[in-house]
C-alpha cells in the first residue's frame, strides 16, 4: 500500500510506517500547491494529511477514487465530508485522546495569560517600559473561586476543567449535546443550557468539535449576554466565533477578556486590531505542540494506517460507522 504523507511528522510513526513494509512519501517541500497535492494522492493508496490546508470534499472524492484510507494527524475532522467517505467506505482515522493533556494546558495556560494580562506586560518588558509602581494600571483579575464554563466538556475540556479546578477551586458549568457523569461525579460538574452557560460564566471555554452550522456561534449576540469581567477561550477552531464581533465585545467592555489559540481567520492577519490589547492573549495553534503529544499522534496515526493494511478497523476512526454491518 503506497501512502502520501504531506508534511514530515515524528519519526516514530515514519519508522512504524517501514518496519510494516507500507510504501511511504514525503515531498520534498511542505507548501504544496492544490496541483502537487492533487496529483500526489492521485498516485497513491491512503494519505496521512497534516494540517487543514486542503478539504477532504465531494469533489477531491471523485478526484481521488484510488484513496482507500485516510489518517489525519489531528483529532479534528471538521475539513472531511464524512458523509462522503462514508458512500465511498473509506475509514477516517484521527487522534482523539493523545492530545487532550497538551491542548487543555494551552487552554489553561490562555485563561492566566489574559487574566494577568501576560502579554501586554511582556511587551512592556521587551519594549524598555518597565515604569514606576502604578496602582490602578492595566490591573488583572483572580480567578479563585470563579465559574468556569466549559462548551464541549469531552476529552480535553474535562482536562481543562480538573485543572481549573484543582488549582483555583473553580466551580464548573458545562454545555453538551450529552451529560458528562463523568465530570459531575469527579468535578461536581453542572450541565446548564446554553443560554445559562453564556449568562453564568466568569470564563467561557471552547472545546467542542466544530460543525459548520456553528459557524460563528459565539458572535455580537452572544457577546453582549456575557458578564462585562468575563474571558472568553478558544482552543477548538477559529470558526467558532467571529472575531470582529469579539473585538468590538473586547473594546465597548462588554467582555473583560479573550484568549485565543485559534482564529478567525486562521492565521491571523498580523494588522488585526485585537493584538493591540492588552487584555488579550493569542497563540499560533499551538494546543498540540509538546514533545509527548506530537509523537504519541504520529503513533497513532501510523497505528491507524497499519490497522487498515491488515484489513482491521483503525483503532481511531472518526467514522466507525463504516464498520457496522450494513455497510
Amino acid at each position: 500500500m503506497k501512502i502520501f504523507i504531506n508534511r514530515r511528522i515524528p519519526e516514530v510513526g515514519i519508522k512504524m510506517l517501514e518496519d510494516t513494509g507500507l510504501e511511504i512519501f514525503i515531498p520534498e517541500h511542505e507548501n504544496l500547491s492544490h496541483d502537487e497535492w492533487m496529483s500526489y494522492c492521485k498516485s497513491h493508496d491512503a494519505i496521512l494529511s497534516v494540517g487543514m490546508d486542503f478539504k477532504f470534499d465531494k469533489d477531491f472524492f471523485n478526484e481521488c477514487p484510488n484513496i482507500k484510507a485516510i489518517a489525519l494527524y489531528s483529532v479534528g475532522f471538521d475539513h472531511v465530508d464524512i458523509k462522503e467517505a462514508n458512500q465511498r467506505n473509506i475509514p477516517v482515522g484521527n487522534t482523539p485522546d493523545v492530545l487532550s493533556k497538551a491542548t487543555s494546558d494551552v487552554a489553561f495556560l490562555l485563561m492566566q495569560a489574559v487574566a494577568r494580562r501576560a502579554s501586554y506586560n511582556f511587551e512592556k518588558v521587551k519594549d524598555g517600559n518597565w515604569g514606576d509602581f502604578e496602582p490602578l494600571h492595566a490591573l488583572g483579575q483572580e480567578l479563585y473561586g470563579k465559574t468556569l464554563g466549559i462548551f464541549g466538556l469531552g476529552r480535553i475540556g474535562f482536562e481543562m476543567a480538573k485543572k481549573s479546578k484543582a488549582a483555583f477551586d473553580m466551580d464548573i458549568i458545562y454545555h453538551n449535546r450529552h451529560k458528562n457523569e463523568e465530570a459531575e461525579k469527579e468535578l461536581n460538574a453542572k450541565y446548564v443550557s446554553f443560554e445559562e452557560l453564556v449568562s453564568r460564566s466568569d470564563v467561557l471555554s471552547v472545546h467542542a468539535n466544530f460543525k459548520p452550522e456553528q459557524k460563528e456561534l459565539f458572535n455580537a449576540e452572544i457577546f453582549e449576554k456575557m458578564k462585562p469581567d468575563s474571558i472568553f477561550i478558544n482552543t477548538a477552531r477559529g470558526g467558532f466565533h467571529n472575531q470582529k464581533d469579539l473585538y468590538e465585545a473586547l473594546i465597548s467592555k462588554q467582555i473583560w477578556g479573550a484568549g485565543l489559540d485559534v482564529t478567525n481567520p486562521e492565521p491571523i492577519f498580523k494588522d488585526d486590531p485585537i493584538l493591540e490589547l492588552s487584555n488579550v492573549c493569542v497563540l499560533p495553534h499551538i494546543g498540540s505542540a509538546t514533545i509527548e503529544a506530537r509523537n504519541a499522534m504520529a503513533k497513532l496515526a501510523a497505528e491507524n494506517l497499519i490497522a487498515f493494511s491488515k484489513g482491521q478497523k483503525m483503532p481511531a476512526c472518526a467514522n466507525p460507522e463504516i464498520y457496522s454491518d450494513n455497510n
